[in-house]
């Protein structure tokens, strides 16, 4: 499970998507992200589909890396559906077993709220699969940067969230290693109950902690060195420049919404399938 945390990896690859500016993908994904809750019909969703698989497509990522980020969120995922599913009531009577009843209603909700999860998981990953560290922490300064005149500390937050991507791969690969160490001595990580197997990762956590607060202190210590003191008067050597494929991106990405929208508000019910 561990390995399949996709969060915060680079996937490097010559692309349109890749030739992308930065802050054209943080828009652009939180556009799309925006597109799976302003609508509720099956049509709005084939569209947001064929949308998203053009853009997996022209990412050049492969499928089952996008697959591969949805595997932990398997048991949201189930708890969501389930949830929708015996709780939403409306429309016409499907099922009744004892205390649990389906209606049409129900199974339209836990539907749609799956395909919003993954869609949402699978655009987000497209983001920073497509995006280096260092390129998301300039274009989230850059779209923050009016911020600044409110006093709000934009660069050293966007530090911040490039260094919590950075370490989010480094310390899957230091879990993953403290995991097979353990395993060789012994550790059983996989059979017993729920409550069982989270007292066998207590031995996983303290030297997991430990390795975390190792490498910020060094990593504290390193910029130290480098005389960082934040954002104040730094300059960039590859400033970023808006050119037309990101112009062209927007306008798509726009396009998209609002196609979205029409269908979502002014589209029949009778054309929605469910």
């Amino acid at each position: 499970m561990v390995r399949d945390i996709t969060i915060g990896q680079y996937y490097p690859a010559e692309s349109r998507i890749h030739r992308l500016d930065p802050r054209v993908k943080i828009v652009c994904t939180l556009f799309f992200l925006v597109s799976l809750f302003i609508q509720n019909s099956l049509l709005g969703y084939v569209i947001a589909t064929l949308f998203l698989g053009t853009v997996i497509h022209l990412s050049k990522v492969p499928l089952k890396y996008i697959v591969k980020g949805l595997k932990p969120v398997v048991i949201l995922l189930l708890f969501t559906v389930v949830m929708n599913l015996f709780l939403t009531k409306g429309g016409e009577t499907l099922v009744h077993f004892w205390i649990f009843t389906i209606t049409e209603s129900g199974l339209r909700t836990s539907v749609f709220m799956a395909v919003r999860l993954m869609y949402l998981v699978a655009g987000s990953s497209i983001m920073t699969f497509t995006t280096t560290p260092n390129s998301l922490t300039d274009g989230i300064e850059k779209l923050l940067h009016p911020l600044n005149k409110v006093h709000v500390p934009v660069h050293e937050v966007a530090m911040m969230m490039s260094i919590a991507l950075r370490f989010i791969p480094i310390l899957l690969e230091e879990t993953d290693k403290i995991m097979k160490a353990q395993m060789a001595r012994g550790a059983d990580f996989e059979s017993g109950n729920l409550i069982q197997r989270a007292k066998a990762m207590i031995p996983i956590l303290v030297p997991l902690f430990v390795s975390a607060f190792r490498r910020a202190n060094d990593l504290a210590m390193a910029m130290e060195a480098r005389c960082y003191r934040g954002g104040e008067g730094r300059t960039k050597m590859k400033p970023l420049k808006y050119h037309g494929r990101d112009r062209a991106a927007y306008a798509v990405t726009i396009l998209y919404v609002v196609i979205i929208f029409v269908v979502g508000r002014f589209v029949p019910f009778k054309l929605w399938i469910f």
